[in-house]
């Protein structure tokens, strides 16, 4: 027997909520106050951190419930449904994007600058409608394919709420076989995780690597979109483990779909890594000056050489020696600290990225409280798209029996 809605809902419902309208306002405050003082240039990069970081774990958890749902994996279970609840946040993240316009003269350094020919492709009208149209494509296919997706998951009963009143009869208008809805998702999905790896590489172009104009890393897109998995999943993981604690037996998630999926954020620890050494090497072996400069900056001169050791530890090292434990990756609530831990290394290999070349002067490390309250009205905007998705369509997140009788069925 599927789960009744009404009882699901109030299982996820947070007492809290409240506290994470409180952080987007507080961000929201520092990040205003910022602008008015005397270094707004230092809160449009927090804001572009921040941008950059939430849109890629809300997109990279989605790339994972549709490369579930293509490959056939079935061993994700519930997981593939949490991911889907990340989409909330796209709406935000393509809003926060636009916002990107009002501090363009301090985010683009190049915007003053004689780029040698490089003005076809950077100049900012360009730029900035090459990137929208490439999220909105990439969100549309995303929304798409989780509109699908749901009607596989969801219980169609009665409910009290507008939004599942309005989907459900638009559902039952035109009703789909099973098989029909997977062909869809099938399509959307590769869809999805095809725009995902050219509409991340050109925003790791145009966004971080466009910083430094004279710079080139053909290497680089790549290293933007598996990052962005990366962190997806640990987004993932950190939803599931605050989930199975409480929901408790409602909770559909087994220490096997952590174990699982702990092997595959792993396996992307590892490749993070190796494409973070490989960009290195190559550089490294060039030699060329414009290529060099970017690396010598970043990992030999202060302020930025320890934070690139920082980086490389919290999101590598740690994660590696860590993971290499069978029983840890069991473990919910570690599985969630330790993807807690390489989200905030992420966040240090963003400023590792940007800082050098939107604060060019700086003798210690760019950061004040500012960016850490500016960073958490990010996690409350991001807590809030998730929260009320799941309030909405909270089977997603527990035992449902209708799901598994529609895929024997199927």
């Amino acid at each position: 027997m599927a789960p009744n809605v009404t009882q699901s809902q109030k299982l996820l419902k947070s007492p809290a909520t409240w506290i994470f309208f409180a952080l987007i306002l507080i961000g929201l405050g520092a990040f205003l106050a910022g602008l008015s003082g005397g270094h707004p240039e230092r809160a449009w990069q927090t804001y572009l951190i921040n941008f950059l970081l939430w849109s890629a774990i809300a997109q990279g958890a989605l790339v994972f419930s549709a490369a579930m749902h293509v490959t056939n994996a079935r061993w994700s279970g519930p997981l593939a449904g949490i991911a889907d609840a990340f989409a909330a946040f796209f709406p935000f993240s393509f809003a926060l994007y636009l916002v990107l316009i009002l501090g363009k003269s301090h985010i683009f350094p190049w915007l003053h600058q004689d780029l040698g020919g490089k003005e076809v492709w950077l100049n900012f009208p360009f730029l900035f409608t090459r990137d929208g149209i490439g999220l909105l494509l990439l969100y549309g296919f995303g929304i798409v394919y989780i509109y699908y997706d749901l009607q596989l998951r969801v219980v169609q009963k009665e409910s009290n709420d507008r939004i599942r009143k309005f989907i459900f009869r638009r559902w039952n208008r035109r009703r789909l076989e099973p098989r029909l809805i997977k062909r869809k998702m099938s399509i959307f999905g590769v869809l999805y995780i095809l725009a995902f790896a050219l509409v991340l590489s050109l925003i790791g172009y145009d966004l971080i690597m466009s910083m430094e104009p004279a710079w080139i890393s053909t290497l680089f897109g790549a290293y933007i979109f598996v990052k962005a998995f990366y962190i997806g999943l640990g987004g993932v993981i950190i939803t599931a483990a605050i989930l199975h604690l409480r929901l408790g037996k409602d909770s559909a998630f087994l220490p096997t779909h952590f174990h699982d999926i702990g092997k595959l954020f792993f396996a992307f620890c590892l490749l993070w890594a190796d494409f973070f050494y490989v960009q290195l090497v190559v550089i490294w072996y060039g030699n060329i000056s414009e290529e060099a400069s970017f690396v010598i900056d970043r990992t030999v001169f202060a302020p930025w050489k320890n934070l690139a050791w920082i980086v490389f530890s919290v999101c590598f090292i740690a994660p590696f020696i860590i993971l290499l434990n069978k029983r840890i990756k069991t473990r919910p609530v570690l599985m969630m600290l330790l993807s807690a831990v390489v989200i905030v290394g992420i966040w240090l290999e963003h400023l590792l990225l940007l800082g050098p070349a939107l604060s060019h002067d700086a003798t210690s490390l760019p950061l004040a409280i500012s960016d850490g309250l500016i960073s958490f009205g990010f996690l409350g905007l991001m807590v809030l798209a998730v929260h009320f998705f799941l309030r909405r369509f909270p089977e997603i997140a527990l035992i449902n029996q209708q799901i598994r009788v529609k895929d024997s069925a199927a």
